[in-house]
């Protein structure tokens, strides 16, 4: 299969409309079957998040409302399905007082359907420093940033695996990956050979790309998107083709965005594809709006 060294330009606007806000929407995760999705909302500024979800219903996303596990009040984004459907990790400061550290929460799914009341993961996974965009693959090793001390720069990319007696182990996944500038999110596919890291190397936060040969990753490409402005929260498809991502569009605070990785990717994902984008939505608007000025003129 051909990996595609596409232009900007192939990246498109995806919010779907019902979803689209005035907030910062990013880092999409999906269940399983696709119908439920959750994100995090934040202010423009990136100062306040939450963590929010919808439905597909009738071919159509359901309206946002808040997780029901939410702490309100509480600075909590980064939701992660795992592959089976069965957990879903998340950042969250409800243990800090202050305010001002991250650490990585998980609830699971319930014999009701339901999720559990949250727990928060122990040391050597959490530290003093902050945890962002926990993400697990099919073997439930579970990717993350953490600008923790001891790494290669600002921040850096960590996989923490779970012993069959429920202790956690973590390591530096290191370079090429985590180097001397500041990687702090990390997306995984579910067969654990792609990546997709955050990084910040002195022009603002991109997207890059790696792949794992053996033991060792490969930087392969930056993901094309908008120069100007930050790359978020990155999703791939369960195969790996496609990509979500979330970046600042004009006057909008951030929107999610669609790009292929490959020639011909499985356009089934994201599901629900009865759903309008927000772009699409807001032309809609601005269309009869301007027919309502028209008949009032």
């Amino acid at each position: 299969m051909k990996i595609l060294l596409a232009a900007a330009a192939l990246a498109r606007i995806w919010t779907p409309a019902t979803i689209a806000s005035d907030q910062y929407e990013a880092t999409p995760t999906f269940t399983p079957d696709g119908r439920e999705m959750y994100f995090m909302q934040s202010d423009p500024r990136f100062e306040r998040y939450r963590l929010v979800w919808s439905r597909c219903e009738n071919g159509a996303w359901s309206k946002a409302t808040a997780v029901p596990f939410a702490a309100p009040g509480v600075q909590e984004g980064d939701p992660g399905v795992t592959p089976d459907g069965k957990r879903l990790y998340f950042i969250s400061m409800r243990h800090d007082p202050s305010g001002e550290d991250f650490d990585i929460w998980h609830v699971d799914r319930t014999s009701v359907g339901t999720w559990s009341e949250p727990q928060r993961l122990p040391e050597p996974v959490n530290s003093k420093g902050s945890e962002l965009l926990p993400r697990a693959d099919r073997e439930g090793r579970l990717y993350f940033g953490s600008d923790r001390p001891g790494g290669f720069g600002q921040g850096d990319i960590y996989v923490a695996t779970q012993g069959a007696d429920g202790t956690w182990t973590v390591r530096n996944v290191g370079p090429p990956v985590s180097t001397a500038a500041y990687e702090y999110e990390a997306e995984i596919s579910h067969d654990g050979r792609t990546l997709v890291a955050v990084v910040d190397r002195g022009d603002r936060s991109h997207l890059y790309r790696f792949e794992r040969s053996g033991s060792r990753w490969i930087e392969r490409e930056r993901i094309p998107a908008f120069a100007k402005v930050f790359q978020v929260g990155p999703l791939l498809s369960p195969t790996g083709d496609r990509l979500l991502f979330a970046q600042a569009d004009g006057a909008s605070s951030g929107e999610l965005f669609l790009i292929d990785l490959l020639e011909r990717p499985d356009e089934r994902w994201p599901a629900c594809s009865g759903a309008t984008t927000a772009r699409s939505a807001w032309r809609s608007r601005r269309n009869r709006a301007s027919r309502t000025a028209l008949r009032s003129a």
